[in-house]
C-alpha cells in the first residue's frame, strides 16, 4: 500500500492522495470528469438520505428536470447568463446533424425550471410548489480537484414558487438551517452562516445565504448556498398566478443546493497522516471485523460470523474482512485508510478470553482509549454509544480548529497580514461595498465568505468606509 503523504506538509497532496488510493474517485477519460468509485458513492448516498429525509419533511418532492436547455431560453435571464457563460458547456450536433440552436449542458436548471412553473402555475391555490431533484451538472472548469472542482458533478438543487415575498424569504432560511444542521450533525463539519456579498451574490439573485467551513490550510470552502431570487426569474419567464382578488402576480421564487463538494469538506476537516476519519453518521461502514487467525481457526471462524451477524440485525453498517492472503496488519492500514470509525480485531486468545478488541478511528495510535476490550457478549450493544463518541469527539476537534482559527481585528494592517498569511477566517466590520472586497481581494487573495448583522464597529476595516455589515474575510477554495 502507498504510504499518504504528510497532510500538514502538503495539504493539497494529501488531499488527492487520499481520494484516490482509499477509492473514492479514479480519473476518468474525460478532461475534469471522476469515475465516483462505490466506496466514494457510498458517502454520497449517506449525504443524500439525510438531506432528502430532511427535504421530505419539510414539504418537498423530487423531481427531475431535462440535461439540455435550449441557448434562446438559457438566454432570456441575462445576468443568470452572464454569470454562467464562461462555464456552460454546448451541444451542437445531435448524431451527424448539425442543430438549429445550441443546447446548454444544464449549470444550474433555474431556467427550464422558470420555463416548466410558468406552464404549472395558475391560481395562488398551486402554490407554494416545492421541489428538488438529485442530478449531475456540467461547468466546464479549467483546474480540477476531487469532489471541491470538476467539469460534472452531482447535488441536490431545490426550487420553489410562493406567492409572497415573505415566504420566499422563509423558505431561503428554513433550507439553509437544514444544510447547517447537516455539515454540522452528520458530517461533523462546522460552519458560519449569513449572507454572502454583492459580488460572490448568484448570478440573477437578491440575496444569497451560504455555509461556509475552514479548512486545516486556512482557506474557506462554501459548502452551500440558498438564494431569494425576488420576481426576477418569474419576470423573465412569466410565472404568474391569478391571487384570490382575481389580479395577476408574479411569483416569489428561491433555489438552494449542496453538491458532494460537502465530501471534500468531510474529508480535508477530519482525515489524518493515515487517511480518511468518517463521523459515524455518514460512514458507508461503520464497523468492520477483522479477524486474527492463528493455527486452528474453525472456532474463530464461526464466533466472527457470528458477530457480524448479530451486528447486522443490530442495524449496524458492518462488514466481515476474512479475505485470505492479506495479514492483518495490512488490512488495519487499509481501514485506517478508508476512515472506518470502528475496528474489531479478534484472534484465538480473544476468544478464549471472551473478547474482542475496539479500535476508534478518531483516536491516535496509542492514544489513551484508542484501544479497549470489551466482552465478546456486550459488545454490540457497546457500539452505538462509542459511534455517538465518535461522531461528538471528531465535530470538537473541527470546531476546535474553527474558533481558534476565526480571528476579529480592527487594524488594516493586521487584516491583510491575517489574509496574506491564510490565517482562517478574518471577523471584521465592513461597508459592503463592492470597490472595497475588490481592492482586498487585488492586495490578499481573499474575499468576504458571508456576512451578518450588526457592525461591531462604526468603521470598515479595510477601508474605513461607514460599516454595514460585520464579515468573515478568508482566501477559499
Amino acid at each position: 500500500m502507498e504510504r499518504i503523504p504528510s497532510k500538514s506538509a502538503d495539504l493539497s497532496e494529501w488531499y488527492q492522495a487520499v481520494c484516490y488510493q482509499a477509492e473514492l474517485v479514479s480519473q476518468a477519460p474525460v478532461r475534469g470528469c471522476l469515475v465516483l468509485r462505490p466506496y466514494g458513492m457510498g458517502l454520497w448516498e449517506r449525504l443524500q438520505s439525510e438531506l432528502d429525509r430532511r427535504f421530505k419533511e419539510t414539504g418537498h418532492e423530487n423531481a427531475y428536470f431535462p440535461l439540455l436547455i435550449p441557448e434562446s431560453l438559457f438566454a432570456k435571464e441575462a445576468e443568470h447568463v452572464e454569470g454562467f457563460a464562461p462555464e456552460v458547456a454546448w451541444v451542437t450536433e445531435g448524431g451527424t446533424e448539425k442543430l438549429a440552436e445550441r443546447l446548454a449542458i444544464r449549470p444550474t436548471s433555474e431556467v427550464i425550471v422558470g420555463v416548466m412553473y410558468a406552464e404549472w402555475i395558475q391560481s395562488y391555490r398551486d402554490l407554494p410548489v416545492l421541489i428538488n431533484q438529485w442530478v449531475n451538472v456540467m461547468r466546464w472548469e479549467k483546474r480540477t480537484r476531487p469532489f471541491l472542482r470538476t467539469a460534472e458533478f452531482l447535488w441536490q438543487e431545490g426550487h420553489t414558487a410562493h406567492a409572497t415575498e415573505a415566504e420566499a424569504a422563509e423558505e431561503v432560511a428554513r433550507m439553509l438551517e437544514v444544510y447547517r444542521e447537516v455539515a454540522e450533525d452528520i458530517c461533523g463539519v462546522p460552519v458560519y452562516t449569513g449572507e454572502k456579498s454583492q459580488s460572490e451574490r448568484f448570478a440573477g439573485a437578491e440575496h444569497t445565504y451560504s455555509i461556509e467551513g475552514l479548512m486545516p490550510d486556512g482557506r474557506a470552502l462554501q459548502s452551500a448556498t440558498s438564494h431569494e431570487l425576488g420576481q426576477n426569474f418569474a419576470r423573465t419567464y412569466d410565472i404568474t398566478y391569478a391571487a384570490e382578488d382575481q389580479t395577476l402576480q408574479h411569483c416569489w421564487t428561491t433555489s438552494w443546493g449542496m453538491s458532494w463538494r460537502m465530501l471534500g469538506a468531510l474529508i480535508m476537516t477530519h482525515g489524518d497522516d493515515r487517511g480518511l476519519r468518517i463521523p459515524p453518521k455518514m460512514a458507508p461502514t461503520e464497523v468492520v471485523i477483522v479477524p486474527i487467525p492463528r493455527g486452528d481457526t474453525s472456532a474463530l471462524d464461526a464466533a466472527v460470523r457470528e458477530l457480524y451477524a448479530r451486528c447486522k440485525a443490530a442495524g449496524l453498517r458492518v462488514k466481515l474482512d476474512d479475505r485470505a492472503g492479506q495479514s492483518p496488519g495490512y488490512k488495519f492500514n487499509e481501514w485506517d485508510l478508508r476512515g472506518v470509525p470502528i475496528r474489531l480485531e479478534i484472534g484465538n486468545r480473544d476468544l478464549e478470553a471472551g473478547v474482542a478488541t475496539l479500535v476508534r478511528r478518531d483516536k491516535a495510535v496509542k492514544e489513551d482509549g484508542q484501544k479497549q476490550q470489551v466482552p465478546l457478549a456486550e459488545v454490540v450493544e457497546f457500539i452505538p454509544a462509542v459511534l455517538e463518541q465518535i461522531q461528538h469527539s471528531l465535530f470538537a476537534q473541527a470546531k476546535t480548529f474553527l474558533q481558534d482559527h476565526t480571528l476579529a481585528t480592527l487594524d488594516r494592517a493586521e487584516f491583510l497580514r491575517l489574509l496574506k498569511g491564510r490565517a482562517g477566517m478574518v471577523d471584521v466590520p465592513w461597508c459592503g461595498l463592492p470597490e472595497c472586497e475588490a481592492a482586498v481581494k487585488d492586495a490578499t487573495g481573499a474575499t468576504t465568505r458571508n456576512l451578518r448583522r450588526p457592525a461591531r464597529a462604526e468603521r470598515c476595516v479595510p477601508c474605513g468606509e461607514p460599516a454595514r455589515w460585520q464579515a468573515y474575510f478568508a482566501q477559499s477554495y
